[in-house]
């Protein structure tokens, strides 16, 4: 089997180990349903409570604060419409460069008679303060600005940012699925300083897919989205996939032990790549910003994105051309729009995003196989014209 060199770990992430061991045993003889009375039932239920107490701990939370999800699409969607459809329309307050499932229920609720105000993003991806300050006017019922983007990594002062929207009231959101195992994340000081909801999801960081949590402060009401048995405290019905969130425990407790070393490991090799593109003539996004350790997005001058990880999908290398989630949509990033980047230059673009078991030697192959097929991509363009 062809096994390219994986360099989309924003996208997803191999299975931990450790966590594919932990979620067997819920696959085949612990099959029980948790919210069952007998003991199948009870030993499931146990094990989605000790989860739960996993995902907390690695994010400094209360167990009472996580409200388990199938994924960071559900969570957001759950925070955005759960918490308008309890509040009075007004403004809600989105950044520019957001996941689209955070933009997108935005915009559904202008149906309902909210106004979207959208926060613009400097050159480098940043939050344009002038442009957040317009907003506090408006005093916006509802605010989503997500921790660390996941096409440029770009990371937000979201602590700085609720402690200023916290005086004009609301509540205040961040997708935080990119930073899990790769910032420090500690909701007892972000809640502190404003912060009321945050998004984590299992599969960023080496748990397994179909698993992802909202950790909310208990004053904010959510109506849910799925509406049932009553299940996670009435805020999402259905029976609770145990595997998945026993693998999620495990992978959010690992994340918190690794946090202080691997990050730096994953810089390391960053910076090798991006010397090495750098060499070849890219250009680097955000490259002045704070950003994810593992995450580097860039373009090489008048050489089709698209084109370009397919070649390199061939030669061994496995990288993205934007969000994975939005791969189908033909349209230039959003994200690099928002920065000012011209639709011309943002198809150029292309991902890696890198993760615990990539190698130096792996980082030099891509830089050579990604001359070789610049090179022959150019080749071809200058023969066409």
């Amino acid at each position: 089997m062809f096994n390219p060199v994986y360099l989309d770990h924003n996208a997803t992430t191999p299975l931990d180990p450790a966590v594919l061991a932990a979620m067997l045993p819920w696959l085949e003889s612990r099959f029980g349903n948790a919210s069952s009375r007998h003991e199948y039932g009870r030993a499931a239920r146990h094990a989605v409570d000790e989860a739960r107490q996993r995902v907390a701990a690695a994010v400094n939370a209360h167990p009472t604060e996580v409200v388990f999800t199938s994924g960071g699409s559900e969570a957001n969607n759950l925070f955005v419409k759960g918490a308008a459809a309890c509040v009075r329309p007004g403004v809600i307050a989105v950044g520019a460069t957001e996941h689209p499932c955070v933009l997108k229920p935005a915009a559904q609720l202008v149906r309902s008679g909210w106004q979207i105000e959208t926060v613009a993003v400097d050159a480098s991806g940043m939050v344009n303060f002038d442009s957040f300050s317009r907003i506090l006017v408006a005093r916006p019922r509802l605010w989503s600005i997500m921790t660390a983007n996941n096409e440029t990594g770009v990371i937000q002062g979201i602590s700085l940012l609720a402690t200023a929207a916290k005086a004009a009231g609301g509540w205040f959101h961040s997708d935080a699925v990119q930073a899990l195992g790769k910032l420090p994340l500690d909701f007892r000081a972000l809640n502190a300083a404003g912060v009321h909801a945050l998004t984590l999801s299992a599969h960023k960081a080496s748990g397994p897919k179909g698993a992802a949590a909202l950790i909310l402060d208990k004053r904010v009401e959510l109506q849910p989205l799925i509406a049932g048995g009553g299940h996670e405290r009435g805020l999402r019905s259905g029976t609770e996939n145990v595997p998945a969130i026993v693998g999620f425990g495990v992978a959010a407790e690992l994340a918190a032990e690794r946090v202080a070393e691997l990050p730096q490991r994953l810089e390391w090799l960053r910076e090798r790549l991006e010397n090495g593109l750098s060499g070849l003539g890219a250009r680097i996004f955000a490259a002045a910003a704070e950003r994810l350790p593992n995450t580097t997005y860039f373009a090489v001058p008048d050489v089709d994105g698209e084109t370009l990880v397919g070649k390199l999908d061939r030669a061994g290398f496995a990288v993205a051309s934007g969000a994975a989630c939005s791969s189908a949509n033909p349209e230039p990033s959003h994200v690099l729009q928002a920065m000012g980047v011209t639709p011309e230059v943002a198809r150029c673009a292309v991902r890696v995003s890198l993760g615990a078991g990539n190698s130096e030697a792996e980082i030099d192959d891509f830089i050579n196989a990604l001359q070789v097929t610049v090179g022959r991509l150019q080749g071809l363009t200058a023969v066409a014209v």
